[in-house]
């Protein structure tokens, strides 16, 4: 498990369920939870398809050639994949963080409201990169259709 010098170091509530939630992951790994087991196997398709695919579409869009927009919207589609098999991954992730802080009592039920709202925040963060790739990927098969 990995955990950044500000987190591993702090013994804030946020610092915990950060912490938490990585643990989560660790424990979907153990338990050889599906949609992470996809998630990690497309994760190089999905780098790829981040960087390459958006400037196929880029370059595309620029010099009016078809083909290289349509390869770049396959290639990117890669990438809303990736994002919409995440999602559940760190929900799931965050899920099992908060049923661990209080059933091993490392957080009092009564302060977990302080780590709900820093895990909630986190999801939604996952949440926004999500949306972001669909309509990136809807801007350009729109594009595509002119």
């Amino acid at each position: 498990m990995r955990l950044s010098t500000q987190v591993y170091q702090n013994r804030s509530l946020a610092a915990v369920g950060i912490a938490a939630h990585e643990a989560g992951h660790a424990i979907q790994d153990a338990r050889n939870y599906k949609p992470l087991v996809v998630r990690n196997a497309i994760v190089p398709a999905a780098s790829i398809g981040s960087g390459a695919g958006i400037w196929m579409c880029i370059f595309g869009l620029m010099f009016s050639w078809q083909p290289l927009l349509f390869l770049g919207i396959g290639i990117f589609s890669v990438v809303v994949f990736f994002q919409l098999v995440n999602l559940p991954v760190e929900f799931d992730a965050s899920a099992r963080a908060k049923h661990e802080l209080v059933a091993l009592g490392i957080v009092p039920a009564a302060e977990m409201s302080y780590v709900n709202k820093v895990l909630n925040a986190a999801a939604l963060t996952y949440v926004a990169a999500t949306l972001q790739a669909v309509m990136t990927l809807l801007y350009f098969v729109l594009r595509a259709r002119d």
